[in-house]
Parts: structure tokens; C-alpha cells; sequence
């Protein structure tokens, strides 16, 4: 049986770093089953068993909605999403307003 080590490092194919759901529940201070209760409702993506940098970042976000506002987990990653939306019709309005 071989002993998994937080600190290795698994390389994706464009050459970032990916973690274990161990490793994101451990900074998110959630537990694997929450990680994958996330990935199964398709609200982080993983790539095969790890996750990028930005999709623990999601998760964190998604844990403080949960105890700051008391969501539930689709509801946390609905306002994630249109946060992003906002800020992207946001930057589209700024160039159009620089062209104009």
C-alpha cells in the first residue's frame, strides 16, 4: 500500500499544478465529501481525480457563501456564477464605452 504525500506534485498537461480532493478539502476546511458532492453537481470540474488552483478558489468561495449566508451548495455557486457574469458585461460595456 503506498502512502499518498499532500506535498507531491502532479503536473496537468499545460503544465499547471492539480490536487488531490484531500489536499482542497483540507484549505477549504471541508471534508472530501463535500469536494465531491461539488464535482457530482457539476459545480467544480475536476480534471480526472484533481483539481486546478481555480476550482479549489470556487470551492472556498462556495464554503464562505454557505456560513456567511447560510446557502446550500447550488445556490452558493449560482451567485458565483452570476458574479462573474456581472464582471464580464461589466469589462464588454468598458470597451464599448472606450470605442464610443
Amino acid at each position: 500500500m503506498s502512502e499518498f504525500s499532500l506535498s507531491q506534485t502532479v503536473v496537468s498537461q499545460e503544465g499547471d499544478p492539480l490536487y488531490s480532493f484531500e489536499y482542497a478539502a483540507m484549505v477549504t476546511k471541508t471534508s472530501t465529501t463535500l469536494v465531491e458532492s461539488c464535482v457530482q453537481l457539476g459545480l467544480i470540474e475536476p480534471i480526472g481525480v484533481m483539481l486546478h488552483q481555480q476550482q479549489i478558489e470556487r470551492l472556498a468561495q462556495i464554503q464562505r457563501l454557505r456560513q456567511d449566508l447560510g446557502l446550500n451548495l447550488v445556490g452558493a455557486a449560482m451567485v458565483l456564477d452570476m458574479a462573474q457574469e456581472i464582471a464580464q458585461l461589466r469589462a464588454q460595456i468598458q470597451m464599448y464605452h472606450a470605442l464610443f
